[in-house]
């Protein structure tokens, strides 16, 4: 599956702006960690794009996230390589994480949230945004608070924080202007 049907998949199932900035921001990050770790860019995107689809069917019920998305995938003709990620990547409903697009995923969609937010506070402009400022605010538990740290530290057996923080930072750059950064 191509990044764009994806989006297109994405945006059939999804209407939440917020919800589609974090699915670009998570994809982006995918692909830039993908590429670090020379896996497939393209498929990691996808993944991240899609982890969330079933967020606004499911409301909020973490009991079914992930499974309902799964569901949605497997009808639309995605390949169970994609589909059985997003089924598991529901932290809640699953654990043991070992597989390197699993733990990139799970450290992504958090870590999204905690650099959009680093974003908003210096104006919306990434480029203010470096590895150190994310690493100082990621301390500030305050910061952020909704962000899962622990599910970002899970990158660290395939790479440390800085260069993680570095490459989901490349990432929003790639997306700035789909998700509204200068």
């Amino acid at each position: 599956m191509e990044r764009d049907e994806a989006l297109a998949l994405l945006r059939r199932y999804v209407t939440s702006p917020s919800h589609i900035i974090h699915s670009l921001a998570t994809a982006a990050i995918m692909r830039k960690v993908a590429g670090r770790l020379g896996e497939d860019a393209g498929t990691w995107e996808v993944i991240g794009l899609l982890h969330d689809i079933d967020y606004d069917l499911v409301d909020g019920d973490m009991e079914r996230h992930g499974i309902e998305g799964y569901r949605i995938l497997i009808e639309n003709g995605v390949p169970e390589e994609v589909a059985g990620i997003v089924r598991r990547h529901n932290h809640l409903l699953t654990s043991g994480y070992e597989r390197p697009v699993e733990v990139a995923l799970q450290a992504a969609d958090s870590v999204s949230g905690l650099i959009l937010a680093c974003a908003l506070v210096k104006g919306g402009a990434i480029d203010e945004v470096t590895s150190r400022t994310v690493k100082k605010k990621f301390k500030e538990k305050s910061f952020a608070a909704g962000c899962e740290r622990h599910r970002i530290r899970m990158i660290e057996p395939l790479m440390d924080l800085e260069t993680f923080y570095r490459l989901a930072i490349d990432g929003f750059k790639d997306v700035r202007g789909d998700i509204g950064l200068a």
